[in-house]
């Protein structure tokens, strides 16, 4: 079950990171991005620092939140947020056929809230591959409460390198992961080499869209601020994904940002003109008490001194990804199915 209390965000912020040492890492953190006036050469060079730094720092936050899958989803009308996360994660599994007994590999797989629903769900077993200890530590805690830990593991483990034999897997995905990469065209080509020929992998990548204008300053503020707040060290259109995929030697199935035809906008339970009771702290006044939260904790010291500068570049993320949603420069949920093909 999700961390739900206060005391519960305080004790997990930083994860891994000594209390002592927040503040400094939150700094080196800033200094990476262009909001701060970092340099993308430095975040793709440095990614493995970088990433776990944000997941270390932002972690908490996240599960405090979103609960254990931290994506956004396509939404109908009267279905609430959960619902709309679950049906995400099935839509997935349902794309790349998975059937029972098969091994299935989710890249990039945070506390592992999809896994878990994607075994229950299609019968299967997901290793979880994630390089942040913190992550793994309460995703296999989670496996535990879940009663999955014999059909879900999770392994340590940087994407571009990953430690599995060729054709090991029978399906792939990644849920808004693998823009954290800093060669796209490098990191599917590990996917490629760890899937089973003939077999497929669906991904849900972060992508700046068709309208995005990099001479916009009013754009780039945008995808500095989703940047900053999300731990990217760059945000790659839709056509430079689906190139890179192809590059990487996939065929590719089919294509859609399903943000396009979402009747519910996926931005919708971060935006202040909005309200809702079941998804309340992603709410502009649910995060509002939870920044303020945050402060009078880290006043009294059962946070760490950091602790608000950490919420604040999250907020600030949310105002970037609301922005980017509303202008329509900026998706989530740009999805592609695609295969291995068999050897000739």
């Amino acid at each position: 079950m999700s961390k739900s209390g206060a005391l519960d965000l305080a004790s997990g912020l930083g994860g891994k990171i000594n209390k002592e040492e927040i503040k400094s890492a939150v700094d080196e953190y800033e200094k990476y991005h262009g909001y701060y006036g970092g340099k993308e050469e430095a975040r793709k060079s440095n990614y493995t620092d970088m990433v776990n730094k944000y997941y270390d720092l932002a972690t908490s936050f996240y599960e405090y939140g979103w609960g254990e899958s931290f994506h956004f989803a396509h939404r109908w009308s009267g279905e609430s947020l959960r619902e709309s996360i679950k049906r995400h994660e099935h839509f997935l599994a349902l794309q790349l056929g998975l059937k029972p007994g098969m091994k299935v590999l989710d890249v990039g797989c945070g506390i592992g809230g999809p896994l878990r629903e994607i075994a229950r769900f299609s019968s299967t077993s997901v290793i979880g591959l994630n390089n942040n200890e913190y992550q793994i530590t309460r995703g296999k805690e989670l496996n535990r409460l879940a009663g999955v830990s014999g059909t879900c593991d999770f392994v340590k483990a940087d994407f571009m390198k990953m430690p599995f034999d060729d054709n090991t897997f029978d399906a792939v995905y990644a849920i808004e992961a693998t823009c954290h990469a800093p060669d796209a065209v490098g990191c599917y080509k590990e996917i490629y080499r760890v899937l089973k020929p003939g077999q497929c992998f669906a991904v849900y990548e972060w992508c700046v869209t068709d309208h995005y204008d990099p001479n916009n300053a009013t754009h780039k503020r945008i995808k500095d601020e989703i940047e900053l707040g999300n731990g990217l060290p760059d945000i790659r259109s839709t056509r430079q994904c689906l190139q890179a995929v192809k590059d990487a030697g996939f065929e590719v199935v089919w294509d859609k940002d399903l943000a396009e035809d979402s009747p519910l906008p996926w931005y919708l339970p971060l935006d202040p003109s909005r309200f809702s009771l079941s998804s309340f702290r992603l709410t502009s006044v649910g995060r509002m008490i939870t920044r303020t939260m945050v402060k009078a904790l880290e006043y009294v010291g059962l946070a760490p001194q950091g602790s608000e500068r950490v919420s604040n570049f999250l907020e600030k993320a949310a105002e970037g990804l609301v922005e980017g949603g509303k202008k329509e420069i900026f998706t989530p949920m740009y999805f592609f199915l695609a295969r291995k093909p068999l050897p000739e």
